[in-house]
């Protein structure tokens, strides 16, 4: 298979329909040109040639009249339109090698439809200049612009051979970023969707308003806060640590506000001043936010629980 993609400067969102196209097949050629001919020759297109045709391999939206969007009114861009092809197909093969676990074809898609609103729709705005996805020089987008020459490094390299292989390079390494970005957002959601049963089966205490999880590292939060209403704050252990901890619940995806909050007269303190004002022993620490405390022991951690709820009582 023959990958053709616009030489010069790269951006994120060809760096990412590229990437997309090695995971499912590493063994591809990729050739960075604007040459025709070889834009001809080429099994996939991206970025480049003025047409776009998933069924010939045509990935562009450079051509005039082009106004491919998402239903939400959000414009493609090649990352976009790869992603809309391939989304699946590659959250499925990211997902077997990452983490053993075979999707049917409806959850991989479910998770590439979410991954392109969380991740591939910004790389098409900022592409198209209709947003930047973070404040700053430290969006993605911005962070992958940095992998190209700068004109220090051109003056070093001049502006033949050694140049482009050097932009070459550059671009490989772009694309194993943006790969490794892919294959957390799978398996980050492959862990929430195994997850969910067992904390759906977790051990709820103090009539429904205390949550214990025996393994810490189980993604809650999307679920306690959508599925258990009365869960006010929930204990897990941290079993690499060995030790618990006490968590408040976030009221909404995108908020730091909680359902309650730990007691005000915990905030910042660690060990002896903690150990002081709750009474237990083995208190480790709480943060200043009052979003977590931790102790040694589970008794230990269940007494600050209780006191914890008792407070929001008053």
């Amino acid at each position: 298979m023959l990958i053709v993609t616009h030489g010069g400067k790269f951006h994120a969102d060809d760096a990412w329909a590229v990437a997309v196209i090695k995971v499912l097949h590493p063994e591809a050629e990729l050739v960075r040109t604007r040459d025709q001919a070889i834009i001809d020759r080429g099994d996939i297109v991206i970025d480049v040639g003025g047409i776009w045709d998933p069924a010939t391999g045509r990935f562009d939206h450079h051509q005039k009249g082009f106004s491919g969007a998402r239903t939400s009114g959000v414009p493609y861009a090649s990352a976009g339109l790869v992603w809309r092809e391939y989304g699946g197909r590659c959250v499925a093969a990211l997902a077997v090698k990452h983490t053993g676990h075979q999707l049917s074809d409806d959850t991989a898609q479910q998770m590439a439809y979410a991954i392109d609103a969380d991740i591939v729709q910004y790389l098409d705005l900022s592409d198209v200049g209709a947003a930047k996805n973070a404040p700053g020089g430290y969006g993605m987008s911005a962070v992958v612009s940095g992998y190209n020459l700068n004109w220090m490094d051109e003056e070093r390299l001049g502006y033949g051979e050694a140049a482009d292989v050097y932009r070459l390079s550059q671009f490989h390494r772009a694309m194993d970023f943006l790969t490794d970005v892919m294959a957390n957002a799978v398996k980050y959601r492959v862990g929430a969707m195994l997850a969910l049963e067992q904390v759906r089966g977790a051990e709820t205490l103090e009539d429904g308003r205390l949550l214990y999880l025996k393994n810490g590292a189980l993604p809650w939060s999307s679920v306690v806060r959508k599925e258990m209403p009365k869960v006010l704050f929930v204990i897990s252990h941290n079993i690499g640590e060995q030790r618990y901890m006490l968590h408040t619940v976030p009221a909404t995806v995108d908020t730091f506000e909680a359902r309650a909050d730990l007691p005000a007269s915990w905030a910042g303190l660690r060990d002896a001043d903690l150990a002081a004002v709750t009474g237990v022993a083995d208190a480790g620490f709480c943060h200043n936010g009052r979003f977590i405390a931790a102790a040694k022991s589970y008794e230990g951690i269940h007494a600050m629980a209780l006191q914890a709820l008792k407070e929001v009582e008053i």
